[in-house]
This record gives structure tokens, C-alpha cells and sequence, in this order.
């Protein structure tokens, strides 16, 4: 098995796979995987389940092994923390945690020893609550909010890590149709370059790398479409994806 590697990939290139395959209990995932992640993209990661889609995803974050081939990550974005949400167990549901202390705790990759938060890591704390809209419940108790109000905190989180490359592994997974709604757009708008309300300067759009279900809204939203069927099945620009026939397939441009 290999690792997944860091290496000097240019500036504007944050994840680069090459001939890669992903394996579990000795039986392959998924494989043929060629694709390059560019700063600024918004890729959903699509197919039917058991496709490989959150076996990437881990991959890509070093919590899964490569089976053959390579999948290599900006050294930089590696050395200033990774963004990533993954799917909530009913447990982490139930934490009893204040939103506040939740989205701080996102800061943990760079305190070292330091078992305080510092001035810098509150202000990005802030701002990250102010971006997905939950500055008001800052003080609540995590367990007790609504799903979509947890997905927001968890997803303010993931941004604390880091403003540059987050993963999102069904983020609107349980969230009834509003709440998934208003996930996408505040998904949408973290892609975007914006300026903070709260510190007063231009932040730059976050590359999102996004797993979904939702071939349909995966559309509406993204840049870049990877659809997975055991191997590669499509990987380009949503724009691309629609005019093939997988694409009109899955995304209902058939109906």
C-alpha cells in the first residue's frame, strides 16, 4: 500500500491523482483515477453507493491507503491545515459543547503544545460563524440545535482549519429540502473570493471538494463533476458532464 504523498505541485494546483486505485480487505474500490483539483474549483465527487466516493475523499486526506498509482497534495496546503467535514455519527450529534467551542476546535491542527486558543484563533472562529450565518447561536449548546444549524457549525469548523481546500463528505445528508437549500448556497458562496463583515479584508474563495448524492443539485452548483462507477466514469467541467450521455442520465436531462 502507499501513501498518500505532499509534494511541490504548482501554486494553482491543490490535489493531483495519477493512475490510482483504492483498495479495502484486499478488493478493489475503485480505480483509474486521473484528475487534477485546481485552486478555486468546486468538484463534486458523484455515483451510486459503494462507488468509492468517501474512499477518495479519505484517501485524498491521508486517512486511507493507495492500493497503485499516486494521489499527491500541495505541500503547502498540507502544512497549513485541511478543512473537512465528514459524515456525523449520532453520537457527535450529541455533543455537549458549546457552538462556540465547537468551531474554535477547528483550530486544533496548529496550536502545537498550546493548550489555549489564541486572539488569531477566536477572530478566525468569528469570522467563520459569521460566513455560514450562526454568529446568533455562538453561546447554544451544539446537541441542542436542528440538523442544518449542526451542519452549519460543523461546516464553520471546517473552515477554521483552513481557508484554502476543504472536503465535504455529504454535508445535506438527513436535512430536510430548506435546510439543504441554504447548504449549497452558503457552500456556493464560501467558493467565492468575499469580504468579512467582521475583520474587514477580502478573503480568498476556499477550493471545495464536495461528496453528494444529489446528481441533480451537484450540478447547479459545481465546477467540476467526478462521477465514479467502481473506476473513473467522468471527470471535467459540469458543463462537459451534461453534454455526455452519463451526465444526462444521472442528472434527469432525459426526463
Amino acid at each position: 500500500m502507499k501513501k498518500v504523498t505532499s509534494h511541490s505541485l504548482p501554486d494553482n494546483v491543490m490535489v493531483h491523482c495519477i493512475d490510482a486505485a483504492l483498495a479495502w480487505e484486499n478488493h478493489t474500490v475503485v480505480s483509474g483515477l486521473n484528475l487534477t483539483v485546481h485552486k478555486g474549483d468546486y468538484l463534486c465527487i458523484v455515483g451510486e453507493n459503494g462507488s468509492g466516493k468517501s474512499t477518495l475523499v479519505k484517501a485524498m486526506l491521508g486517512l486511507h491507503p493507495v492500493a497503485e498509482g499516486h494521489i499527491c497534495i500541495n505541500h503547502n496546503i498540507k502544512s497549513g491545515g485541511i478543512g473537512y467535514l465528514p459524515q456525523q455519527t449520532p453520537a457527535q450529534r450529541d455533543f455537549p459543547a458549546s457552538v462556540k467551542e465547537v468551531v474554535e476546535s477547528g483550530c486544533l491542527h496548529g496550536m502545537g503544545w498550546n493548550p489555549f486558543h489564541s486572539r488569531t484563533d477566536k477572530h478566525k472562529a468569528v469570522c467563520a460563524m459569521e460566513k455560514v450565518g450562526i454568529t446568533h447561536l455562538a453561546n447554544r449548546c451544539y446537541r441542542d440545535l436542528s440538523g442544518g444549524q449542526q451542519q452549519r457549525v460543523l461546516l464553520a469548523r471546517a473552515f477554521c482549519a483552513t481557508e484554502r481546500l476543504i472536503f465535504l463528505d455529504e454535508p445535506i445528508a438527513g436535512l430536510d429540502p430548506l435546510a439543504m437549500k441554504e447548504m449549497y448556497d452558503i457552500i456556493s458562496n464560501m467558493n467565492r473570493p468575499s469580504e468579512c463583515h467582521i475583520c474587514d479584508h477580502d478573503h480568498q474563495g476556499v477550493t471545495v471538494v464536495m461528496v453528494s448524492h444529489d446528481i441533480r443539485a451537484a450540478v447547479k452548483h459545481a465546477s467540476h463533476i467526478l462521477h465514479l462507477d467502481k473506476e473513473q466514469s467522468f471527470f471535467g467541467t459540469t458543463e462537459a458532464y451534461l453534454k455526455t450521455d452519463i451526465g444526462r442520465r444521472f442528472a434527469g436531462e432525459e426526463d
